[in-house]
């Protein structure tokens, strides 16, 4: 291939790139820690992420879809994107994040850190959780119920605070 073509193909490729995939950048998970956020709230198998600092647009991409159920009161699901605006201590306009409640789905728009809680959206009400319940990453299919002794640990829902939206 000749140079010139491989800096024409570096170039129309360098956009495709996400954050993750350079040396010395954060991961994704280090990403959330820089806004005061728990990795945990992300699943396992992040492979990438964009995020403009300046505006706080973030896209973070799973291989696939991704679900499990904690305690069996909830079960989440993440599209192959997630995406929304970070800034310190609120995730807002989230796209790809879902929990099912009873029997509905339904889409988590913001979560907002409150000292060591944290507050979780669907829009019409929001529900509160220590935020010790995300210190570890869940994995697709089995969340933290998994075999391996690290993912024994319980999810701890303690009595959960749940709110109307005003």
């Amino acid at each position: 291939m000749a140079p010139i073509t491989a800096i024409l193909l570096f170039l129309l490729l360098s956009p495709l790139l996400t954050t993750s995939f350079v040396a010395g950048e954060p991961t994704a998970y280090e990403a959330l820690a820089s806004y005061d956020f728990p990795s945990g709230i992300l699943p396992e198998g992040i492979t990438g992420y964009e995020l403009d600092e300046s505006t706080g647009k973030f896209r973070a991409f799973l291989n696939g879809t991704c679900s499990f159920s904690l305690e069996g009161s909830y079960e989440l699901s993440y599209k192959s994107t997630i995406s929304g605006l970070i800034s310190k201590d609120k995730l807002t306009e989230l796209n790809g994040v879902s929990v099912k409640v009873l029997f509905f789905w339904l889409n988590i728009v913001e979560v907002v850190r409150n000292g060591d809680e944290l507050d979780f959206s669907v829009g019409i009400a929001s529900a509160s959780f220590p935020l010790d319940n995300f210190f570890v990453s869940p994995r697709c299919g089995c969340g933290l119920n998994c075999d391996d002794e690290f993912r024994m640990r319980k999810l701890k829902l303690r009595n959960p605070s749940v709110s109307s939206s005003e």
